[in-house]
């Protein structure tokens, strides 16, 4: 029973692609009109992002299908740019908003688009495996109030700690 056990907990170590309770993908999601550059708006902290500001996503068709993910952000600490490129595969339909995403190897980790302006790709909420992990992102470097109110109100009814959140000072 252990490897077994052991088996199980690797597997999702390697892959966390769920969705925290109550979050859903967009359905009707065009990935051609996706791709290109998104500022990033909003974030709850997390490791592999803390102290970059001006953050930025850029997404590209890749020839295998799947899709290119360079994100990129600047750390005063160091006075330099960091970038990590990773790739993206979709969990289920290519229509639906939920991608799996990697930057580490064999480890993936979930990329819900959970709500995005689907007349214009103007904005996106992306959410991960849980709710520690929370974007809000634009094709611009800002958004108006109303939105940063939908995000927030919506976030919050889906249990994430929007208290928590960092706002970008503009990119």
């Amino acid at each position: 029973m252990r490897p077994f056990l052991l088996f199980l907990f690797c597997l999702g170590l390697i892959s966390c692609t769920g969705m925290p309770e109550g979050v859903a993908p967009v359905k009707n999601f065009d990935e051609t009109r996706y791709l290109g550059k998104w500022y990033e708006i909003a974030r709850l902290d997390h490791s592999f992002e803390r102290g970059l500001s001006k953050v930025t996503a850029e997404y590209a068709l890749m020839s295998d299908g799947g899709i290119e993910v360079i994100n990129r952000g600047f750390s005063a600490a160091e006075n330099k740019w960091k970038e990590a490129k990773g790739k993206a595969y979709f969990v289920g339909a290519r229509n639906e908003g939920h991608l799996k995403v990697s930057f580490f190897g064999p480890f993936y980790g979930s990329y819900i688009v959970f709500d995005l302006d689907q007349e214009n790709y103007q904005y996106a909420f992306i959410s991960g495996y849980n709710t520690s992990y929370l974007w809000l992102l634009s094709r611009t470097p800002t958004v108006s109030e109303e939105v940063k109110e939908q995000f927030v109100k919506k976030s919050k009814e889906l249990g994430f700690n929007t208290d928590s959140l960092i706002f970008a000072e503009g990119n």
